[in-house]
């Protein structure tokens, strides 16, 4: 029996790369459910190529439009609580979570709290919420499963050994766009630069993310929550042909590092015909083209970000929530030409600092903060 899929965030990245996927995949993998943020007419494309029985959209202002676009008997679903009811309401063997920024935590959990075998492909869930998280996942029998290329290569180098005998993991990075270039240049640099990425074709927001070395502070507080570990043991180490994509350190002194071609659709593949391994569409990798790899220390001086992470993750409560949201609202302006790129990071850091934290916070206190960092942003402005 076809494994059958849902896909919250179908239109991005991540999304299209996961329906490639399934595409070629065909005998084993089953669409019945796709969402999309605002984009109703590539979404009704979608639900007729795969014949998807239900969608959601989260702009409510779309729901006419995504109406009468799909196919006869399609059921339509709209608005943050229509995203959730599809989740809830669908019977579906795995939910890719790929819907970009904190829009997707509600979802996610939702998928959670059903007890569903999860493929986490926003790491905002975990950076802002994974306090309720992970306990969730084990209370509702949930599996979780790492899509991040970063977060899957720690997890499957994890299979080489105990997790107690894990000395630390090291997360590679590109360097992004401005990986040599001088601090004052990159402060500088326009949003056509940013989003030049050297190895990875990815959405605009990550690919800024990428370019601040944000999305590496990221996964540093997405590291911590998914795999139990102190910020203390998860490093950082800029790696630019982006093909070894993380590495694990055992007590012995040995490194198991998962290498690949920078493309998603290998990690994508991995999580959804998990623990199986079946061939794949994305090019494979030629030793004869690779050359050297190359490995440096990220510069903080440079690429203050990443202290943010480590940071955030070590202060736990909502800091999370706060550097997301706040770094979320600052790239808006950066596209919309408000800031300059050399803002982004200080007001993620002036925002962070201004935050009064919660222990122990809920839903409620989270969400709460993550509106608040987004008008702390406004009022810094």
């Amino acid at each position: 029996m076809p494994k059958r899929v849902l896909i919250l965030g179908a239109t991005g990245s991540i999304g299209r790369s996961a329906l490639e996927v399934a595409a070629a995949l065909a005998d084993e993998i089953r669409i019945v459910g796709l969402t999309a943020g605002s984009d109703a007419a590539s979404l009704a494309e979608l639900a007729r190529r795969f014949s998807v029985p239900a969608v959601a959209i989260a702009d409510e202002n779309a729901f006419d439009q995504l109406r009468r676009a799909v196919p006869a008997g399609t059921r339509v679903l709209a608005g943050a609580e229509g995203l959730v009811e599809l989740v809830q309401t669908t019977e579906a063997d795995f939910v890719l979570a790929a819907i970009v920024g904190a829009a997707g935590l509600p979802a996610t959990l939702a998928a959670v709290e059903q007890g569903r075998v999860v493929g986490l492909a926003n790491k905002e869930s975990l950076v802002m919420a994974g306090a309720l998280l992970m306990p969730l996942a084990v209370a509702r029998g949930a599996t979780l499963i790492p899509v991040d290329s970063e977060h899957s290569a720690i997890f499957q180098a994890l299979h080489a050994g105990r997790r107690e005998d894990v000395r630390r993991v090291i997360l590679t990075a590109s360097g992004g766009p401005f990986r040599s270039w001088p601090a004052e240049r990159i402060a500088a640099a326009t949003l056509a630069e940013a989003l030049r990425h050297p190895t990875w074709n990815m959405g605009p927001k990550i690919t800024i993310d990428s370019a601040t070395m944000v999305n590496k502070a990221l996964e540093i507080i997405e590291a911590h929550w998914l795999f139990g570990l102190p910020p203390e043991q998860i490093d950082v180490l800029i790696h630019p042909e982006s093909i070894v994509h993380s590495l694990v350190e055992f007590q012995d002194g040995s490194l198991i590092a998962q290498l690949g071609t920078p493309d998603m659709k290998t990690p994508i593949q991995y999580a959804l015909t998990y623990p199986r391994r079946v061939p794949g569409i994305a090019d494979r990798l030629d030793w004869r083209q690779v050359g050297c790899l190359r490995f440096e220390l990220p510069d903080p001086a440079r690429f203050p970000a990443l202290e943010l992470g480590y940071a955030a993750a070590r202060r736990g409560g909502c800091s999370g929530a706060v550097f997301n949201a706040a770094n979320e609202a600052a790239v808006t302006h950066f596209r919309n030409g408000r800031i300059p790129f050399g803002r982004i990071v200080r007001l993620a850091e002036q925002v962070l600092g201004r935050h009064v934290d919660v222990a122990q916070p809920g839903l409620a206190d989270l969400l709460a903060a993550d509106r608040w960092a987004r008008e702390e942003v406004e009022r810094c402005l």
